[in-house]
């Protein structure tokens, strides 16, 4: 099983009743960490499971372990705090809340590992399959409260906290790939948001260029990313942002496809393409013949089963800028990448999902 892969899925999973219980009677210092740990493994057993009756090539834990998406490496992660960013969530009946986003309060320093004890126990249970990684990508760290997203007395300028940041994901990398990981994802909300116009004004008010940015976050991915093992394939996970339906920004990939696909180092991108929020296909015009797209064409955001005869057709679409071999189909984003209740979908909604992206791909290419 080498990656690229057909079909993917980005890496959450709805978390079962009882391990949210679980972490709220872990939080509230009703049950060890040996008890809740117990709880997250028999879950995690049971969503590869889960994962591998649907023939699923890549094969994640759910991120089970993490309060969100992003919260795996914060949480393993000394020296972060929080504060709101400009960005809101919105949905069809407006804006739902501003974002809190990480920030360093003092110097950052790797506490734990992140995912990579994570993954020794992914590799251990699955059976059939890859087992993924996912992890936030670093321009995460950055974007969203730009010169705020650090404290100046502990960090002079931004490129002495991205030196930083580089050391973490290095390490980390480095720790993976002695676990026999082959397939990491890094999941990214900066480039995706600094497409839409109104981001871009946030960041030029704020005394940045957004232009600027988009390849300075290349650069970071690629000095992240420069130690992999080279058996290690890497994916971006482009996304505008997904929690219990809403969104963060929309806009096509336009004013950062040139950059994205040509100077950040990655081999498969997997690009949100579920609403017209993402814009159209002709971004793809710039990809490379080296690179894959996986394009996320089926909502998370949505218990509505999409039409088979649509997704063909919009994936006949994209093949007019990337050939057919080198793309692939999945949900845009996680399942349950907020964690917790009140997710849009539940577990039935997903098996059919996932089953509908399986058998478009054996339609089209014959396999997974």
């Amino acid at each position: 099983m080498t990656p690229p892969f057909h079909t993917e899925h980005i890496g959450s999973f709805v978390r079962p009743a009882r391990l949210v219980e679980a972490a709220r009677s872990h939080k509230a210092g009703n049950l060890d960490d040996a008890g809740y740990r117990a709880v997250q493994d028999d879950c995690i057993r049971e969503v590869v499971a889960f994962q591998e009756s649907i023939g699923l090539p890549s094969i994640t834990d759910g991120e089970f372990r993490r309060r969100s998406w992003s919260a795996g490496f914060i949480d393993a992660v000394d020296g972060f705090g929080l504060r709101d960013g400009t960005l809101g969530f919105r949905n069809e009946s407006g804006v739902q809340g501003i974002a809190a986003s990480p920030y360093a309060k003092t110097r950052l320093q790797r506490r734990r590992r992140i995912v990579a004890d994570d993954f020794r126990f992914l590799k251990a249970v699955v059976r059939r399959g890859l087992p993924k990684v996912t992890i936030a990508a670093p321009d995460v760290m950055h974007y969203f409260l730009g010169p705020s997203s650090f404290d100046k007395n502990v960090y002079p300028d931004r490129e002495g906290y991205f030196s930083d940041l580089v050391s973490i994901y290095r390490q980390e990398i480095a720790e993976l790939g002695k676990e026999g990981c082959t397939f990491l994802q890094l999941d990214d909300t900066a480039l995706p948001c600094n497409c839409d116009a109104h981001a871009r004004k946030d960041v030029a008010s704020r005394g940045e260029d957004p232009d600027e940015l988009t390849s300075r976050y290349a650069q970071l991915f690629n000095d992240c990313v420069a130690g992999k093992p080279a058996n290690m394939t890497i994916a971006i996970h482009l996304c505008r942002g997904n929690l219990k339906g809403a969104w963060m920004a929309e806009g096509g990939y336009d004013p950062i496809a040139d950059t994205l696909f040509n100077k950040l180092n990655a081999d498969v991108y997997c690009m949100e393409y579920d609403t017209a929020r993402a814009g159209d296909f002709s971004p793809l015009r710039f990809v490379p013949k080296s690179k894959t797209v996986i394009l996320g064409l089926v909502s998370t955001k949505t218990p509505v089963l999409e039409s088979k005869d649509a997704l063909k057709k919009r994936i006949d679409e994209a093949a007019k800028y990337v050939s057919l071999e080198r793309l692939g189909l999945s949900p845009q984003c996680g399942f349950s990448s907020g964690g917790g209740a009140g997710q849009t979908v539940n577990q039935e909604d997903t098996r059919r999902k996932l089953e509908l992206v399986m058998e478009v791909a054996r339609d089209i290419w014959g396999s997974v």
